[in-house]
């Protein structure tokens, strides 16, 4: 089984079996030595550091509006689906908003030392004058925060 590993498989003593990918923004993220160790062990085993297509990275950054998340994931997080979309391959992150994503878009997430997380749908929401809009920031109404809200 294909697996695509987000940062924070490299921060534990993980063993996975199959073919590893991951991307240069994941490899970008881990600064922590033993991380940057464990990483380096990783690709002299055979890790593959690849991007995710365009097409791929499109659809990842529609589902993460869809969902609510796209003031959430970085672009990082964002590669690691376009990869995984591409692979039709299995995700391995603790990161909520990433499985949340994941799952509109069909990809299998195995969580590392977190639960799974459940599917959500996120509205952005005025903390000022309540009114609803479709991402974060500060209100043009009345100029308080815009704030994730569950829906």
């Amino acid at each position: 089984m294909i697996k695509v590993l987000d940062a924070s498989a490299f921060f534990i003593d993980l063993h996975l079996a199959g073919p590893l990918f991951t991307t240069p923004a994941v490899a970008d993220e881990i600064k922590d030595l033993a991380a940057k160790c464990r990483f380096d062990a990783c690709v002299a085993a055979g890790l593959t550091v690849a991007e995710g297509s365009a097409e791929a990275l499109g659809r990842v950054l529609q589902a993460a509006e869809r969902s609510g998340d796209a003031g959430v994931i970085s672009d990082a997080d964002a590669g690691i689906l376009a990869l995984a979309l591409d692979l039709q391959a299995t995700l391995v992150t603790d990161d909520f908003a990433v499985q949340n994503v994941a799952h509109r878009l069909g990809i299998a997430v195995q969580p590392i030392l977190q639960r799974k997380a459940k599917p959500r749908t996120w509205k952005y929401r005025c903390s000022g004058c309540g009114r609803y809009f479709g991402h974060p920031g500060i209100c043009e109404y009345c100029g308080a925060e815009i704030r994730r809200k569950l829906k």
